[in-house]
């Protein structure tokens, strides 16, 4: 005869905080395999624990008293994996161990030695911007004697890794003995998926907002680096926010707080705050996001002789966007709405002065620099034509309707002699930039009227041909498979369908279709099919014959 069902949870269940199902045993004791028992005296409650760690310590406590318990079968045994923290057989990838991590241990089954010492390299040599946050020999020296037990160094090696592997060019290294190169991006990015994952997995573990350190500060940098690589907006703005607001924690923002500590800290505190002031104010202008971060203490220096070169160029990005302030946001924002043409003619001569012509720097950081110069000159000429301050015949260029014209040409000239890699290392950041541009230029030569020799002349340095190289530009980076060379192709095509373009005969500036910040704007259009695409040809110049 059955026994009757007793109406409060077994003890298990009690200590558990599950259903119980009554009964002895009952339903969950006998699907986990548990000795169901009615012998604890009720307690007062308190806070909950982790439900695994219970359902183990109970079975350890019973076989300590019942050895003569049968085995588990293997798969009541072994935890099933959930599918983030599965390695699929299709990328290539050599299986982890089986027993899923405690939370907030480390999992160097997924992050290895190896893994992370290719990382740092390819992080060192091509990451110039970025690099002067960081220590090459702290890193290496730490993996061995912190990875296996340190869970905040963990992050900050998973993040980092993570943010290399949605790197061009980066060759794939998992797991012990195992190296792959050439891998589709597709492996390299489902490997950095599982990574970031997992460190925020681990990272749960960590009091970091009570107790915030400086690799909390870089590790939610490179989760926002990863998340904007994946184009996870919204996730990739609260990690950029969150290392922000560590950094305001920490008191990175005022001059006084790196007057103690350890000086070396200091130092690698004052460069990550500035380049969280850099990227901020980026992001803010492609999203139209407000400013959290503000220039209130004194700029970086070079610590080592080998630091000077790579230090030129990251200085320069700072003198760049610290003309970039809350007057400009809120006008761009369009929380303000007056302004002077005199105050953004100024602003053009402040942005243009702030990188000097003989710049000495790296090949990346000179690729970085000047595109985001002339990137700034764009921005700047809309907030202009949005205030309606551009004239066919103002003295000073840059508050002319032609002036992207000229930026353009510029921008061209500059990166002429730099590599597709120096700009490929930048990623989606750059590629956005470049695709503002071309769809700025694209509006003027669609709106704007043009000389005959703008059109046609022997050397082909017209409008058509800096779109053209823009264009081909945009299509070489990252293969074409960023979301901006097909929407650039589909602008071209409805703006321009036979170029050149019908010359209006009176210029009404409210024709002109500018968007503040296209990539931000155009975040809700999805990316067209290819087969959308088809037929779409980008005439050269030396087809078009001049209007009559």
């Amino acid at each position: 005869m059955a026994t009757a069902p007793i109406k409060k949870a077994c003890d298990a269940c009690h200590r558990r905080k599950v259903r119980c199902s009554g009964g002895q045993p009952c339903r969950t004791c006998g699907q986990t395999n548990l000795e169901c028992t009615y012998l604890a005296i009720p307690q007062k409650k308190g806070p909950k624990g982790n439900r695994s760690k219970i359902l183990s310590q109970i079975r350890n406590s019973q076989k300590k008293k019942q050895p003569h318990l049968p085995q588990t079968s293997p798969s009541e045994s072994t935890p099933q994996q959930s599918p983030s923290q599965e390695l699929k057989p299709s990328l290539g990838f050599s299986s982890p161990s089986p027993t899923v991590p405690s939370p907030g241990s480390p999992n160097t089954a997924l992050l290895s030695k190896q893994t992370i010492e290719n990382c740092v390299d390819f992080y060192f040599s091509n990451m110039s911007t970025t690099t002067s946050i960081l220590n090459r020999h702290h890193l290496i020296d730490m993996i061995d004697s912190r990875l296996p037990t340190d869970t905040e160094f963990y992050c900050l090696a998973g993040s980092l890794c993570a943010f290399v592997m949605v790197q061009p060019g980066m060759n794939l290294a998992v797991a012990p003995g195992c190296h792959y190169e050439g891998e589709p991006p597709e492996n390299r990015y489902g490997y950095a998926n599982m990574l970031l994952n997992d460190v925020l997995r681990a990272r749960k573990s960590i009091d970091y907002v009570e107790f915030p350190t400086l690799s909390a500060v870089q590790t939610s940098f490179f989760l926002f680096s990863c998340y904007f690589t994946l184009e996870q907006q919204n996730i990739c703005w609260f990690h950029l926010r969150e290392a922000a607001t560590l950094a305001q924690l920490m008191s990175m923002h005022e001059e006084s707080s790196y007057l103690v500590g350890d000086p070396v800290e200091s130092m690698y505190k004052r460069r990550m705050y500035w380049l969280l002031l850099v990227t901020e104010r980026a992001y803010a202008m492609e999203r139209h996001r407000p400013l959290s971060l503000h220039p209130t203490i004194g700029i970086p220096s070079a610590n080592e002789p080998h630091e000077e070169e790579r230090m030129s160029g990251f200085l320069c990005l700072i003198n760049l966007f610290r003309c970039i302030d809350d007057e400009f946001m809120a006008l761009w924002n369009k929380v303000k709405t007056e302004c002077s043409d005199t105050w953004l003619s100024q602003l053009q001569r402040q942005v243009a002065d702030s990188v000097p012509r003989g710049l000495k720097t790296t090949e990346s950081q000179m690729a970085d620099v000047r595109v985001t110069l002339h990137w700034l000159r764009i921005m700047i000429w809309q907030l202009s034509i949005t205030n309606g301050y551009l004239s066919s015949t103002s003295a000073h260029s840059c508050m002319t309707f032609k002036y992207p014209i000229e930026v353009t040409r510029d921008l061209i000239q500059d990166i002429s002699t730099l590599t597709l890699d120096a700009m490929e290392v930048h990623g989606v950041g750059l590629i956005e930039k470049l695709f503002d541009i071309a769809c700025t230029l694209t509006d003027v030569i669609s709106c704007v009227p043009l000389m005959p020799s703008e059109i046609s002349n022997s050397s082909n340095e017209t409008p058509f041909e800096y779109l053209n190289k823009l264009l081909t530009l945009i299509s070489q980076l990252r293969g074409g498979a960023s979301r901006y060379f097909p929407l650039l192709l589909v602008k071209v095509s409805e703006t321009l369908p036979s170029l050149p373009p019908v010359v209006p005969v009176d210029l009404d500036p409210m024709q002109m279709s500018i968007k503040q910040g296209y990539a931000g704007a155009s975040d809700h259009i999805p990316t067209p099919e290819p087969t959308q695409l088809r037929g779409i040809k980008f005439p050269r110049p030396s087809q078009q014959s001049p209007p009559p």
